[in-house]
C-alpha cells in the first residue's frame, strides 16, 4: 500500500504535483517560493516566453506604473529589498520587468516554471479530490491543489468595430504590444482609448507620430504624478524605515502608506480646502487621493464634487483652445469612481500641438461607425491612418480566469456559475470548485489597491490554508453557499453604498459588451479584509466546509 506524504496529505503518486499555479507574475512567482519552502512540489505553467505576467505582456510605449516604486515590490524578503533599487518613483515597464526577472534568479524559480505553455482546461474529481490540467498542446497533469494567478487585468479587450480586417494600416492592441516595438515616425496614427493606457500611450507618442489621432469616449481625471528620479539619500532613507512603510501600507485602505490631511472637509473653510488640495496635487499621484480619507472621498459626494472640479479647474488651464479643454473635462463621474489615472508627461498639453488632435466618439459626439481600409470612419468624419491602436482595456477580473475551461463538482462550469456575475468568498474561492484558489480574484480588494501588497496577502493566506488542511488531514475545502452568498451581498452593498455607483466602468464590466454590470472589487478597503481573512483563519476558516474524501456525503450544490 502506498505510503501517505505527510508534508502534503495526499498519496504519493496520486497527483503529477501538489500546485499548480497559472501564470509567472506577481502572484505566481510569489505563490511558487511559498510553496516550494513549504516543501511542495510545485509547477507553473505560463504561457508567455519570460517571467512578468502583467509588466511581459504590457510593452506599449509610455509603459508606466501608477504606485511607487519602493512599495510596489515584493516586501516578504530583506535579501531582496537590500540588492534592488528602482531608478525612478514610478518605474517603467522595462525595469519592473528586470525586477521580476531579478527575483526569479534570486530564488531559483525558473526550474519550475514551464513556459510557452497555455493551460486551457481544469477539470475536478470529486472522489479523489484532484484537479486535471490541460494544456494546449494536449499535456495532462494532475495536482491537489489548482492555484490562478493570471491578473486582473491580463484578458485584453478589443471592440467589436464593423470593418476591422478590412483595415490596410498595421493594428494592434496596447497589452499584446510586438516584443521589437513598433515603429510610429512619420506615422498616421489614431489611438482609441483615454484611459491609463490611452494616456500613457499619448503622452508618449505626440510629438513622434506624423499625427496622432485620439478617439475619446470618456474623458478622465488625470492627475500629475510628479515623477522623478529617486537619489541615493533618497533610497537611503526609504531602506532605513522600510518596516514602518510597510506596517502603514498593510494597514491602509489602498495599500500605500500615504497619510491624509484631513478625514473630511466638513470643518474647513473654502480656501483651507483649495490650500489641501493645491498641496497634494503638487505632491502628485496617489497621494493627491490622500488629501482626504480615501473612503470619505469615495462615499462623499459634496466633497467629491469639491474635488472633481478643482481637477476639472487644472485642466482647463493647461489646454489651449478651450473647445478641447471641455472634451477633456470629466463631468459624467465623480473623481476615483473609475480608476484614477496618472499624468506622467503633461498628458492635457499634448493636446496644444498642431500633430495631435482629439476627436469625441462619445454618443453626444461623433461615434465610430467603422473600420475603414484607410482608417476610422465616425457618423461626422473619415480619419486616415496608418496604424490604429487600441487603448481599450480589458475583460477585468474574470476574463483571464473564464479563458480557461474550468469545471468543478459534478460538471458545473465555471462560466456558467458566473453567468450572471462572479460569486466568490473573499475572492479567495468559488463554491463547487473545492481546491481551487483564485489569487485577487472577484470580490477582493485588488484593483482598489496597491497590488503587490493584495498579492501578497492573498498567497501568504493561501499558503497557510494549506498548511492547516495537512496538519488536520483535510483533503478538499470549498466556502460554504451561506458564506458565498453574504460575501458577495456584502460587496455589492458596501459598493452601492459608495459613488462607484456613479459610474459605468471596467470595475462593473461596463466596458465589455454583454458582460453582466457587476462591481467586482471588494470596496471595503485593504486593512479591513485583511482582518477579515484573519478572523476566518483563526476560526478554523469560518464560511469554509472542510473535509476527508472517504468521510464526503454528496453535497447539494
Amino acid at each position: 500500500m502506498p505510503d501517505a506524504d505527510t508534508r502534503t496529505g495526499r498519496t504519493e503518486g496520486a497527483t503529477d504535483v501538489d500546485a499548480v499555479v497559472v501564470g509567472a507574475g506577481f502572484s505566481g512567482l510569489y505563490m511558487l517560493h511559498r510553496l516550494r519552502e513549504r516543501g511542495l512540489d510545485v509547477r507553473v505553467y505560463e504561457k508567455g516566453d519570460g517571467v512578468g505576467g502583467t509588466w511581459y505582456w504590457n510593452r506599449y510605449p509610455g509603459a508606466r506604473c501608477d504606485s511607487e516604486s519602493h512599495i510596489y515590490c515584493y516586501s516578504f524578503s530583506d535579501e531582496i529589498r537590500a540588492q534592488w533599487e528602482w531608478s525612478e518613483r514610478y518605474p517603467e515597464q522595462p525595469e519592473i520587468l528586470e525586477y521580476l526577472n531579478f527575483v526569479a534568479d534570486e530564488l531559483d524559480l525558473r526550474r519550475d516554471i514551464a513556459f510557452e505553455r497555455e493551460v486551457e482546461s481544469a477539470t475536478y474529481d470529486e472522489d479523489a479530490a484532484t484537479w486535471t490540467v490541460e494544456l494546449a498542446d494536449g499535456e495532462r497533469v494532475t495536482t491537489r491543489f489548482f492555484i490562478t494567478g493570471v491578473g486582473c487585468l491580463s484578458e485584453p479587450f478589443v471592440p467589436d468595430f464593423d470593418g476591422l480586417g478590412d483595415f490596410g494600416g498595421e493594428w494592434y492592441h496596447t497589452a499584446r504590444w510586438p516584443d521589437e516595438g513598433v515603429d510610429l515616425a512619420g506615422e498616421r496614427v489614431g489611438v482609441v482609448g483615454t484611459g491609463s493606457t490611452g494616456i500613457q500611450f499619448v503622452s508618449e507618442t505626440g510629438g513622434t507620430a506624423e499625427h496622432l489621432t485620439v478617439f475619446q469616449r470618456t474623458p478622465n481625471y488625470a492627475v500629475p504624478a510628479r515623477n522623478r528620479p529617486l537619489g541615493d539619500d533618497e533610497y537611503e532613507e526609504i531602506r532605513a524605515n522600510y518596516e514602518e512603510i510597510w506596517e502603514r501600507a498593510r494597514d491602509a485602505r489602498l495599500g500605500m502608506p500615504f497619510d491624509h490631511d484631513h478625514y473630511t472637509a466638513a470643518s474647513l473653510s473654502e480656501a483651507e480646502v483649495r490650500e489641501t488640495l493645491e498641496d497634494r496635487w503638487q505632491q502628485g499621484g496617489f497621494r493627491f487621493l490622500h488629501a482626504f480619507e480615501p473612503g470619505h472621498v469615495l462615499s462623499n459626494p459634496e466633497l467629491n464634487e469639491t474635488i472633481s472640479e478643482f481637477i476639472r479647474e487644472k485642466i482647463r488651464a493647461k489646454v489651449d483652445d478651450p473647445e478641447t479643454a471641455e472634451a477633456l473635462v470629466p463631468t459624467d463621474h465623480p473623481y476615483g469612481a473609475k480608476r484614477p489615472p496618472m499624468d506622467y508627461d503633461d498628458y492635457y498639453r499634448t493636446y496644444n500641438r498642431d500633430d495631435v488632435s482629439l476627436v469625441d466618439v462619445s454618443e453626444d459626439g461623433e461615434p465610430i461607425e467603422r473600420v475603414t481600409a484607410d482608417g476610422v470612419r465616425t457618423t461626422d468624419a473619415a480619419y486616415d491612418l496608418d496604424v490604429l491602436v487600441f487603448a481599450t482595456g480589458f475583460d477585468a477580473m474574470t476574463g483571464a480566469i473564464l479563458a480557461m475551461d474550468i469545471e468543478g463538482r459534478h460538471g458545473l462550469r465555471l462560466e456558467e456559475k458566473w453567468a450572471d456575475g462572479p460569486r466568490t468568498y473573499l475572492g479567495l474561492m468559488t463554491r463547487g470548485f473545492p481546491n481551487l484558489f483564485t489569487i485577487t480574484g472577484p470580490q477582493s480588494p485588488s484593483v482598489l489597491t496597491n497590488m503587490p501588497l493584495s498579492i501578497e496577502q492573498h498567497v501568504e493566506w493561501i499558503d497557510d490554508c494549506i498548511a492547516y488542511m495537512d496538519r488536520e488531514g483535510y483533503d478538499y475545502i470549498e466556502p460554504t453557499a451561506d458564506a458565498e452568498q453574504q460575501w458577495v451581498q456584502n460587496t455589492n452593498t458596501l459598493a452601492d453604498s459608495m459613488l462607484f455607483s456613479e459610474a459605468d466602468s471596467w470595475y462593473r464590466g461596463e466596458n465589455v459588451p454583454g458582460k453582466p454590470p457587476v462591481f467586482t472589487p471588494f470596496p471595503g478597503g485593504l486593512d479591513v479584509y485583511r482582518d477579515i481573512c484573519d478572523r476566518v483563519a483563526r476560526d478554523d476558516y469560518d464560511g469554509f466546509e472542510v473535509g476527508r474524501t472517504d468521510e464526503r456525503a454528496v453535497i447539494e450544490q
